[in-house]
């Protein structure tokens, strides 16, 4: 049974302009390094620069894949719920129905893309942002629309979703930072208490 494995991340911590910091650097390293030992076939990647560089950085350490941009892993609103959590709110606000119909197609096409089986076992990596890889995990779990908006990620954290033609997709991991030394960890969050 042919199975597409999906690792996604986030890119790298970034700046304000939206450029890899040295941190960030450090963090796509350390997760190609912590990738070379499977087989991957393809690294896609946001046409952000934060994405891109990120990719390019992990790819060195993947002389096999290919890499390359894909539109769909652009970051994005994939869902405006209709009435968003009160914390949420103010972020929404704002927000016009034109805009967020275009969210949700990018979003639709970013599962239709991605979120299937492929015809032959294949192993990609996505590199993308934070809420790209909170709707794909979203979809593989069956979960309601606005379940995306709690399923945060740090930056180079690694989620991992099978998907294979007889069953539901599998959730293997979930921003998982075990390749990250403790002082690139949680980046990407907000200030607070982290495990």
């Amino acid at each position: 049974m042919a199975t597409r494995h999906l690792y996604l991340l986030r890119h790298g911590a970034a700046d304000a302009l939206g450029h890899l910091t040295p941190a960030g650097e450090r963090q796509a390293d350390l997760t190609g390094r912590r990738l070379a030992r499977l087989p991957v076939d393809a690294v896609w990647h946001s046409p952000l620069p934060r994405a891109e560089r990120s990719a390019r950085i992990l790819a060195t350490h993947l002389p096999r894949a290919t890499v390359a941009a894909a539109p769909e892993l652009v970051d994005h609103i994939p869902h405006v719920p209709a009435d968003p959590p009160p914390a949420w709110a103010p972020f929404f606000d704002g927000y016009d129905a034109e805009e967020a119909a275009a969210g949700e197609r990018l979003a639709d096409a970013l599962t239709a893309r991605f979120a299937r089986p492929a015809p032959a076992e294949t192993h990609e990596v996505l590199v993308t942002h934070a809420y790209p890889v909170a709707w794909l995990v979203r979809d593989a779990l069956n979960a309601p629309r606005p379940a995306w908006l709690g399923l945060s990620c740090g930056n180079t954290a690694l989620t991992v979703i099978e998907y294979r033609d007889t069953t539901t997709p599998t959730l293997v991991l979930h921003n998982d930072m075990g390749h990250l030394p403790t002082d690139l960890r949680w980046t990407g969050f907000g200030p607070g208490l982290h495990p």
